[in-house]
């Protein structure tokens, strides 16, 4: 599961971004990967990992919701570079 979010775009500064993945790894384990930056700036990698799905599912709903809180937001249409992701 993925999911970009990224504050509007206001001005000549490039918004912040939030991508979060969640996925299960070789062992069973449950990993939930939170990456944050500005766009075409600095960013940064956060990993945390669950042996519950359930605890993973609520912990991706709860990162998702703090940054929709914070104005973040799906973007309507990804650039065309990026449509090979």
């Amino acid at each position: 599961m993925h999911l970009f979010m990224q504050q509007p775009i206001a001005g000549p500064v490039p918004p912040r971004y939030i991508r979060l993945s969640l996925g299960q790894d070789l062992l069973g384990s449950w990993e939930l990967v939170r990456e944050t930056g500005q766009i075409g700036g600095r960013m940064q990698v956060r990993r945390e990992i669950f042996t519950d799905c359930d605890k993973a599912l609520s912990a991706f709903d709860d990162l998702r919701s703090q940054f929709a809180k914070r104005g973040y937001a799906v973007p309507e249409a990804l650039p065309t570079s990026a449509s090979h992701f």
